[in-house]
């Protein structure tokens, strides 16, 4: 559980660093643009890695008994979260809805992961990137984040809708291998 909650700091901290654009700036000027994103990435890896093994390392310490309907309902919107991870980085309609797709992408992903399971490994996961997803729109708002104006053809958002339904199917085949749960088992 250590390696799990140790990579969640590392990976939310390093995302912090947006929140407070003076220390950005002050490491670009101090390491140079390539050097600063460097140590991001790798800060982020490192991070991301921790979490994956932490998590799969984690004993089960049930907190409450998830409803069935949870993993129904992450099944349901889980291609939503796909939409807008995808959408963020990509031209979209969406832009114009909302100033922060990837976030709420995320905090989608932790909500209905945290409907369909209730241990403490998944509470700190799902929770802890939960909440940093929340105060990252906040903070994005406090500096001035704002909604795209640009009105797009609907077909990128077709193309951007049928990638994400791909790459959902993709990862319900792959979740077993990955994460050791399979989501389309009816146990």
């Amino acid at each position: 559980m250590l390696l799990l909650i140790l990579g969640i700091a590392v990976f939310v901290a390093i995302h912090l660093i947006p929140a407070k654009p003076s220390l950005r700036n002050q490491w670009i000027e101090q390491w140079g643009e390539k050097k600063y994103r460097a140590l991001f990435a790798l800060a982020s890896f490192v991070g991301l890695i921790l979490i994956i093994v932490g998590k799969s390392n984690a004993s089960f310490i049930p907190l409450w008994n998830p409803p069935v309907w949870g993993r129904h309902l992450a099944m349901t919107l889980m291609p939503l979260a796909f939409y807008l991870l995808a959408a963020a980085h990509m031209p979209s309609n969406i832009k114009r809805i909302t100033r922060h797709p990837m976030l709420w992408g995320v905090t989608l992903w932790a909500a209905v992961h945290l409907s369909a399971n209730g241990d403490l490994a998944s509470l700190i996961l799902f929770g802890g990137f939960g909440i940093y997803s929340l105060f990252g729109m906040w903070s994005a708002n406090q500096r001035g984040s704002s909604k795209s104006n640009e009105s797009l053809p609907m077909s990128k958002d077709g193309k951007i809708a049928g990638m994400a339904l791909l790459v959902y199917g993709v990862f319900l085949f792959l979740h077993p291998y990955l994460f050791g749960v399979s989501v389309m088992s009816t146990g």
